[in-house]
């Protein structure tokens, strides 16, 4: 058996199907890799596709959509690769891309998952980094994730200031993350109670408990084009993105600390609310009310809460990301 598994979780993707998968048939090394689409339940012509045009690709079908989280655990959990790949559908890989990454976890056994490179698929030829991931995640204070090259709405042009710097980060972005399928499997895997959006970062924080660090592979990029099954603005997004931030601090923070936390998030929350109000954003503005609603109503399935605040330690941690941005204008990492 090949040592990695590229999997493509995908969900009513025909036409990302068509435009994507060649380039990472292409570009991946087939003499390490298998490259595998775990379709969640598609309505579309996904199957069609993937039997007429793609016969050399293993499909796993499953009966419904699971959500990201879920259709990721299912699939892993029916294969058995040593490393894992979980790729978006919108990822275009150059010729190469998986080498380097495989490369660093079979010399680095310290290191549990890693990330490329995430670069924007734009057809201006112009390379800027990607929302989703950019050069590497960190978390401030507050529990806001940021970016190297990508602060909140800031994103920058990527022309090598990050690269040859295999930096410890705090999370990997989910579009492109490799990890040790052992370790994915013993921390529990993605969190399906929160269905899509911050699953990762909560995944990779359950990693570094665990004793693991992750790291950005520079020598590695992708590009992601991004907002391919909830774009930004879309009140769904808006409803996961601030529930499972709730759930996210909640879960992997001390009760103590937590409560703290969370009463200051919860605030930074009300003048969310408020800024959508304010800008007639009716969609948004109700999707916070229901994060909130909810993430109270669910929050106690979660029983087990770690000893450690990585806040306290982990580098990047310590800054107010709020602040600095929008008051003291730092918008580049």
């Amino acid at each position: 058996m090949k040592p990695v598994a590229v999997i493509i979780l995908n969900w009513n993707g025909a036409k990302l199907l068509r435009h994507y998968l060649p380039t990472v048939l292409e570009g991946t090394n087939s003499d390490i890799a298998d490259v595998i689409v775990a379709d969640n339940g598609s309505t579309d012509d996904s199957s069609i596709v993937l039997e007429q045009e793609f016969p050399q690709v293993k499909v796993m079908k499953f009966d419904k959509n699971y959500g990201f989280a879920g259709g990721y655990n299912k699939a892993i959990e029916l294969t058995g690769y040593r490393y894992t790949v979980l790729l978006n559908s919108d990822v275009r890989t150059p010729s190469g891309w998986l080498d380097p990454m495989y490369d660093y976890l079979e010399k680095n056994l310290d290191v549990g998952a890693v990330q490329p490179k995430l670069l924007h698929d734009r057809d201006d030829g112009k390379v800027m980094f990607e929302y989703a991931g950019a050069a590497g995640g960190f978390i401030d204070k507050h529990g806001y994730p940021y970016c190297r090259g990508r602060v909140f709405e800031a994103v920058e042009d990527d022309h090598g200031q990050y690269d040859g710097q295999d930096i410890d980060i705090f999370w990997a972005t989910g579009a492109c993350l490799m990890v040790r399928t052992e370790l994915y499997k013993r921390v529990g895997g993605l969190d399906e109670d929160f269905f899509a959006h911050m699953e990762e970062i909560d995944l990779c924080w359950r990693i570094h408990l665990s004793g693991s660090a992750i790291k950005i592979v520079t020598a590695s990029h992708v590009f992601h084009l991004g907002g391919g099954s909830l774009p930004q603005g879309n009140p769904r997004k808006t409803y996961l993105n601030f529930r499972n931030s709730l759930f996210l601090l909640y879960k992997n923070l001390p009760v103590k600390d937590g409560k703290h936390l969370l009463l200051v998030r919860r605030l930074y929350d009300t003048l969310a609310f408020g800024m959508a109000l304010a800008k007639l954003h009716w969609g948004d503005a109700k999707a916070i009310v229901k994060a909130h609603n909810d993430y109270r109503k669910y929050k106690s399935r979660y029983i087990n809460h770690p000893k450690e605040n990585l806040l306290k330690t982990f580098p990047g941690a310590q800054r107010n990301i709020v602040v600095d941005y929008y008051l003291r204008g730092k918008k580049i990492f």
